[in-house]
């Protein structure tokens, strides 16, 4: 299996419009034009018209939608997921990709190792490989380069035909299902089917990743947005993120400050950078109504603090900060001004904007846009609004009070929150929002060392926090040196020998290339004996 750790590298432009005059610099632009440029040259890819766009809600909508155009390919499938586990979710998957492979359909599957660490045993890949699918890992870890593994293909999309495409947020596990026999509700996730010219930009997004992993998939496969009928009357712009080019983070950001009534934010494990905090700040004391739908806090009393920390700042500009009440809201999706909509695999933090392969759907259509909005407020409907008030800390979200009322949760209410998160700790859910919380800490003692930008009264317990853990650790350093020598040893052992084993590698390729261009430019020798 081949597989790489690097990021290709790729050239963005974005194609000029043949029907579009050249405007002069001194002449009034219009504002939807402009930003829909910016937008562009931020994303990479421009609007594609001509699709049908549906909402799909949780694995009950999006895991039928997925099997049924996978039980209907007559060409080829594209299956990418970060995560997918050998349980009862997985297998149904695997026997469809299976039987589709048997049928003589082209069927490529892409998985990221790290999702697939301890969830999904080798055996489960080369059952499949073994019927036919073309199954490759994406990075997986590799010595010889300590830091590869924080680059990961965390999009999750299938392609069916190129005429059918799916960008989402799901992965493929049981905890998205749920156990109603249990009384475990489903994850909280949210995807969007396209159909129409936009699915090619989707099926050449995963051809770039598919190359990042040994040989390109070729190119007469891949459909040209011509080539598709028009489905609709949708504009879907496909946005698929990689690392170092922030393209969602800049849309983001732009969307917050274009943002002129509301703005409404779900995410899985928010951890906003300082520019898109002070981007959703500045747009609540604006008169915008921020909104931002999170996991409900871990219940891992170490993690508590962590997962929570860096809501304040956003509170105290107006931002309202819900935590959802059932297992996990895995969602990562936005809607602003009920009128543009983003749905995919981004979340809210570093590793999305910077580190990770990604791949979220933005869509300004308002009918679209009318589901999302509804969709938000029945999530409301089952969380927990997050208050300053000291004494009563978060009340209940039901109907969304405004500002300034406030309702407690119900015991029951309260029993059935301790239940589902009893659940989520065995799926990680905790542990992964305590990250999250940890890298919010991270930013503000960041803040707080190198003075890039001014700390509020609100930050004193992060900072607090983060003083009192580097006092423990060097207390533990004084008192048992060899604690702290060892593991520093062992790092620079491991990265030292890591960059002297790529010194030899560049070194060999060197060695290879010239002698290469030596055998090519080589005069060809002549022979001067006289015949005899």
């Amino acid at each position: 299996m081949d597989t790489t750790t690097s990021a290709p590298i790729l050239t963005d432009h974005v194609p000029a419009r043949s029907n579009e005059h050249v405007r002069s610099r001194s002449a009034p632009a219009d504002a939807g034009w402009l930003m829909d440029r910016a937008v562009s040259r931020a994303a990479g890819a421009s609007n594609v018209d001509g699709n049908s766009v549906r909402l799909l809600r949780d694995a009950a909508e999006n895991y039928p939608a997925w099997l049924e155009a996978i039980a209907a390919a007559q060409s080829f499938v594209y299956f990418e997921a970060y995560i997918m586990q050998d349980d009862t979710s997985g297998r149904q998957f695997a026997d469809a990709l299976m039987e589709r492979a048997h049928a003589g359909i082209t069927v490529r599957l892409l998985y990221d190792w790290l999702g697939a660490v301890g969830k999904t045993p080798s055996r489960f890949w080369k059952s499949m490989s073994d019927a036919g699918i073309e199954v490759r890992c994406f990075n997986p870890f590799n010595l010889a380069s300590p830091l590869g593994w924080v680059h990961r293909d965390h999009r999750k999309s299938v392609v069916v035909d190129g005429t059918v495409g799916f960008i989402t947020g799901l992965c493929v596990g049981d905890a998205w299902v749920g156990d109603p026999s249990r009384g475990i509700e489903p994850w909280r996730d949210t995807g969007v089917e396209i159909r129409g010219p936009a699915v090619a930009d989707v099926a050449r997004a995963f051809g770039r990743v598919w190359a990042a992993t040994g040989a390109p998939i070729p190119a007469e496969e891949f459909l040209t947005a011509g080539d598709i009928a028009v489905m609709g009357e949708t504009s879907v712009r496909v946005v698929a993120s990689e690392p170092w080019r922030a393209r969602l983070l800049r849309i983001d950001e732009m969307v917050a400050g274009a943002a002129r009534e509301t703005l409404w934010l779900t995410d899985a494990y928010y951890a906003g950078m300082p520019t898109h905090v002070q981007a959703l700040r500045a747009a609540a004391k604006d008169g915008v109504d921020v909104r931002l739908l999170v996991p409900g806090g871990t219940d891992i009393p170490l993690l508590r603090p962590l997962s929570q920390a860096g809501y304040r700042p956003l509170l105290e500009a107006g931002v309202r900060v819900f935590e959802w009440n059932g297992p996990m809201m895995h969602a990562k999706t936005s809607v602003a001004d009920a009128r543009l909509s983003r749905v995919g695999s981004s979340n809210l933090n570093i590793a999305s904007w910077l580190g990770n392969y990604e791949l979220d759907a933005v869509i300004e259509d308002v009918e679209f846009a009318e589901c999302m909005v509804q969709s938000y407020l029945n999530d409301l409907e089952n969380a927990t609004e997050v208050v300053l008030d000291a004494r009563r800390r978060r009340r209940a979200a039901r109907n969304v009070p405004p500002r300034g009322e406030t309702s407690v949760t119900s015991h029951d209410d309260q029993q059935k929150l301790r239940k589902h998160r009893r659940h989520d700790r065995r799926h990680s859910g905790s542990t992964g929002r305590g990250v999250a919380g940890a890298i919010r800490l991270g930013n503000t003692v960041s803040a707080a060392m190198t003075e890039h930008r001014v700390l509020a009264a609100s930050d004193s317990r992060a900072v607090a926090l983060g003083g009192a853990i580097l006092a423990v650790m060097a207390v533990v350093a004084l008192l048992w040196p060899h604690a702290v020598a060892l593991p520093f040893a062992i790092i620079c052992i491991w990265f030292g020998g890591a960059m002297l084993w790529q010194s030899l590698r560049l070194r060999r390729n060197t060695a290879t290339t010239a002698i290469v261009r030596d055998e090519v430019h080589r005069e060809p020798r002549v022979d001067t004996t006289p015949p005899g």
